[in-house]
């Protein structure tokens, strides 16, 4: 007899894990740039998923499964490269030189494993039993399906692909034009107002147009108002009550890092206390779900195969296997120096920290992911939350400034402590929106949350070597030695002085508290703007707007009144969905082509040992502005109407 059993479907294969592996290099590798220039990333699911579908169409036998297991990795991947939003801090306060190979991996990935283990048993609750829209999980469902199910979803993949790679090399030699000085990509002036200053700057980037595009206008719109608090409001107010004999741009610059930001930070960390406070009834009321759902399992009741997830004992014995190489990172931080004597205190309350702030973060950045999307997801407010708690745990223990030596060494070790809580909150925000996809597409849950964990290992072991390019190549704003290519790591930046403020004592509490007030005042205009069914300026674009450089903001405004323009145009096509998702791409294509670019010429700056190593020219600054702006429009003219062409 032959049997007629159905052959099991490919999912978890390995040419779908090395190809997962091989999207991560390129898509981690231009998260990182992008994030320690701008202090934003992009979500890497649709591109990856776009790329798997190509690729595997190559092959026999390839699957919808199988290219959902690819962007899984891929995603898990590209989202953990957000850890450089803490991870630097350690060198701008002089603990680190560079990032030390084994210690970066291990915080990277203990942090992952810990947000994969977590959110397992919030599946159940916060994708099967809800009602969240997932919104990236939803459009990357969609963009598999299209892709694995007729011989126009085939097309859509190669074009789709074809417009990621074009923009990408657009972007790219843009990129690279400018640092031949023939054309210049900035601008940036200051001038007084009144008593006081304040300046104007721009830049003209692909990536944030890229970003721009992917966050929306409502984002947008927000971040222009925060432009607005920030710059005509703010800063004019601050200098003219702090005169200064110095030069205006000093002037103004010592005034917006030293205040302005602080007042960002308080707007930031008041977001995110009122998301947890608007989301915790039905974090609540989810778990329990999923423990109800457990415990009918463990009485025999039997689960279709898309609804397995890994074993909770499984689950349970990772997270305390994890904590293993936790104690040891701590351990390494205390040994021989001015904490050794309290040890064992430090790392038994650290790994509680973990376990206890790690499972609430969880919920909650699996919830704002459902929410809202893992890329508009608030997660650095969160991770300004932990290295506050984490450093106030230590001021319990030890004191406001207990000395230069042990100060320093506890701000490090709240600095190690918040990057591995920042890994649970990225990995947890972006593995709800996987599963919401491979619930979708009718994946298997444990194959998927396994996937998840290469994805975590792959990130990790690619996102040290990376760094450390960067940091050699071009260096972080305010750090020794750093050259005029520094990157701004503004997250990692913030976190290292509330760190060190709140251990020393000195922290700017003025500032925050009145960035608490305005923070709770955008907070009830958000709601009240909801209420009105008008558009939604979210609190934390706001906080972006002040927090973040001028010359990031402009540009990423711009982005958004272009992806909102075309969108508008996408909905009014004939395949609207397709038209969208071509416009996702182009935007994509932006961001990979310049970061990509920008890892490589951080490797040519450290080879050369020169600052500007591709120069052609110098002087005639008007002119080179002038043509890198017209040049800029031309091609961001083109590269849409690719986008529009490729829908037709």
């Amino acid at each position: 007899m032959t049997d007629s059993r159905p052959a099991p479907i490919a999912e978890l294969t390995l040419r779908g894990v090395l190809l997962g592996g091989l999207i991560t290099l390129l898509f981690t590798a231009a998260n990182v740039y992008l994030g320690l220039k701008v202090g934003l990333t992009f979500a890497t699911s649709i591109p990856a998923a776009v790329i798997s579908m190509a690729i595997l169409k190559l092959f026999k036998g390839s699957t919808i499964l199988e290219n959902n297991i690819v962007q899984t990795v891929a995603s898990a991947a590209g989202t953990l490269a957000a850890i450089i939003f803490v991870l630097p801090g350690l060198v701008m306060i002089g603990w680190w030189q560079d990032f030390p190979y084994v210690q970066t991996a291990a915080i990277t990935m203990t942090g992952g494993i810990l947000g994969v283990m977590f959110s397992v048993p919030l599946r159940r609750a916060l994708v099967v039993d809800t009602d969240l829209p997932y919104p990236e999980g939803v459009a990357a469902a969609e963009v598999l399906q299209i892709g694995a199910g007729s011989r126009e979803g085939e097309a859509e993949a190669r074009q789709g692909l074809l417009v990621l790679i074009w923009n990408s090399i657009a972007s790219a030699a843009f990129a690279i034009f400018t640092q031949t000085k023939i054309i210049t990509d900035t601008a940036a002036t200051s001038f007084r107002v009144g008593a006081g200053a304040t300046g104007i700057s721009g830049s003209l980037s692909f990536a944030l147009i890229g970003v721009g595009h992917l966050v929306g206008i409502s984002v947008g719109a927000a971040m222009a108002l925060g432009l607005v608090i920030g710059w005509f409001v703010l800063v004019p107010m601050l200098t003219a009550a702090h005169p200064a004999p110095s030069d205006i741009a000093d002037w103004v610059n010592t005034v917006w890092k030293g205040d302005v930001r602080f007042f960002g930070a308080g707007v930031i960390g008041i977001s995110a206390i009122w998301t947890l406070v608007k989301i915790a009834g039905p974090v609540i009321g989810g778990v329990r779900s999923a423990l109800a759902a457990s415990a009918a399992r463990g009485k025999g009741e039997t689960l279709a195969l898309e609804e397995r997830d890994l074993p909770i004992a499984w689950v349970a014995l990772v997270a305390l296997l994890t904590l293993l190489p936790i104690g040891w990172l701590l351990w390494d931080v205390i040994a021989g120096g001015a904490l050794v004597g309290s040890a064992f205190l430090l790392i038994a309350g650290a790994l509680v920290f973990v376990l206890v702030a790690g499972l609430m973060i969880a919920a909650v950045c699996g919830y704002m992911a459902g929410l809202i999307g893992a890329s508009n997801s608030p997660v650095s407010g969160i991770g300004i939350l932990a290295v506050i708690g984490s450093s106030l745990m230590l001021v319990g223990l030890f004191g406001q400034n207990p000395g230069a030596d042990t100060t320093r060494a506890l701000i490090a070790y709240a600095l190690i402590v918040t990057g591995i809580v920042f890994g649970v909150a990225t990995i947890s925000n972006d593995n709800l929106q996987d599963l919401k996809t491979g619930q979708l597409v009718g994946a298997t849950p444990w194959k998927q949350q396994v996937a998840l964990v290469i994805g975590v290992v792959f990130g990790s072991l690619i996102i040290p070597p990376v760094l450390n390019v960067l940091n050699s190549g071009m260096g972080f704003v305010g750090v020794p030695g750093a050259g005029p290519n520094a990157l701004a790591a503004p997250q990692a930046g913030l976190i290292s002085a509330l760190a060190k403020g709140v251990l020393s004592g000195d922290a700017n509490w003025t500032m925050l508290g009145y960035g608490v007030a305005a923070g709770v005042a955008l907070i009830a205009l958000d709601e009240l703007l909801g209420r009105l069914r008008l558009l939604r300026l979210p609190p934390l674009g706001v906080a972006l707007g002040i927090y973040l450089p001028m010359a990031v903001i402009l540009p990423t405004v711009l982005g958004s009144v272009f992806g909102w323009f075309y969108n508008r145009w996408a909905h009014r096509s004939a395949n609207p969905e397709i038209a969208e998702r071509m416009g996702t791409l182009t935007a994509t294509g932006m961001i990979v082509g310049e970061s990509l670019w920008g890892v490589v010429f951080a490797l040519v700056v450290w080879l050369s040992g020169s600052d500007a190593p591709l120069k052609l020219m110098s002087g005639h600054e008007t002119e080179a502005l002038i043509g890198g702006t017209l040049l800029f429009f031309a091609i961001a003219a083109m590269l849409y109407r690719r986008a529009v062409a490729a829908t037709r």
